[in-house]
């Protein structure tokens, strides 16, 4: 009788330590591997000097909060209808919720993007593509482009265009969820 009760309490051991290798397993399967602008695949790293003079960028690893990855220019019209969407929902989320702001620096002035961002009360980091290095790397098809990464720095939404307030912010809180 001991002997049948210590055999099946072994059998029951080692089928859970199977099972938690198995889930331990799948979970680290799930995250992707390779690099690509595309929903599905890890953002592309990319590093940038900010409007204040710092460095910010998008690497591998787990993040503290989502962030946005904005593409933008001043000169663009859709842009600066975006602007106060994005200055409200970074004010409403910040506390969940990164925002980076990307300049082509190389197609704008200097004057104009730090006049937009004072107009528009951009709280959140400018950083400025000064040789479209990020915005070739995320193969931006124009301006305004979003691109919506979750903490594992998987992007799980792209954004092309003015979808308008509801729509990005009803896209932000799935971000927030996953």
């Amino acid at each position: 009788m001991r002997k049948t009760v210590l055999a099946l309490a072994i059998v029951i051991l080692l089928a859970g330590l199977a099972i938690i290798q198995q889930f331990a397993t799948a979970q680290t399967a799930a995250l992707p591997t390779e690099e690509a602008p595309k929903i599905g695949y890890l953002a592309p790293s990319f590093e940038l000097k900010t409007l204040d003079g710092g460095t910010l960028g998008i690497g591998r690893g787990e993040r503290e909060k989502p962030v946005i990855v904005n593409f933008w220019a001043s000169w663009c019209d859709p842009c600066r209808m975006e602007a106060p969407i994005l200055s409200d929902l970074y004010e409403k989320y910040k506390d969940r919720l990164d925002i980076y702001g990307v300049n082509g620096l190389e197609y704008d002035e200097m004057t104009s993007v730090q006049a937009f961002v004072k107009q528009y009360k951009y709280e959140f980091p400018t950083l400025l593509d000064e040789k479209s290095a990020a915005f070739k790397l995320y193969q931006v098809p124009g301006y305004p482009t979003s691109f919506f990464i979750d903490r594992r720095g998987v992007v799980q939404d792209i954004v092309v265009g003015l979808p308008g307030h509801e729509e990005f912010e009803r896209r932000l809180k799935k971000l927030l969820e996953s």
